[in-house]
């Protein structure tokens, strides 16, 4: 039983340990400003807009395992406000596994996809959404222009939701188009 328990803790302790990177290039970090608008589709008529901060890494310097080349890992911080019905302050914080498709670019046109998650707070509610702090899962596709510094331009499909940790708990849907810059 001991040599039993002695071999699980020995492999969950390999399993956990932080890989080593090899000793290849790595992809620097990127710094990044964004602008975006959006609207609900359920319930319709939530619009917004906002600015966000991005730092754009290399996934393996974040996570413990190795992952293909063009993966990155994407925090963003964002700051805004409803537009309507009401005008009310909205912000988020958000993590995203952004993929660049390998071969689909096309000279300095990069395709990519993301998805992720993140808290958002919402200082407006609709009907029987429960609360202002909410979980944000998303998903992102997008293009981006030129050698660094490049431009980008995405659209984001987003859920908002308390994810049950209140009784009501209407979800919020919508669409966004996110123009930025990486420096």
């Amino acid at each position: 039983m001991k040599r039993l328990l002695a071999g699980v803790t020995l492999a969950a302790a390999c399993a956990l340990a932080p890989a080593t990177a090899p000793a290849a290039e790595t992809v620097p970090t990127r710094a990044g400003l964004a602008v975006s608008c959006g609207a609900s589709y359920d319930p319709l008529g939530v619009g917004f807009c906002l600015l966000t901060g991005i730092l754009l890494l290399d996934y393996d310097r974040v996570w413990w395992h190795e992952a293909p080349e063009t993966l990155r890992f994407r925090v963003e911080g964002s700051l805004g406000a409803i537009t309507g019905p009401e005008t009310r302050l909205m912000a988020s914080a958000n993590m995203i596994a952004h993929f660049y498709y390998p071969g689909a670019s096309a000279g300095e046109v990069r395709p990519y996809l993301g998805g992720g998650i993140g808290v958002i707070y919402t200082d407006y509610q609709v009907e029987g959404q429960g609360l202002k702090l909410n979980f944000n899962p998303l998903l992102v596709l997008g293009l981006e222009f030129g050698p660094d510094p490049a431009l980008f331009v995405e659209m984001r499909i987003h859920h908002i939701s308390n994810g049950g940790l209140d009784e009501e708990n209407t979800g919020v849907n919508s669409v966004q188009l996110m123009l930025g810059r990486y420096f």
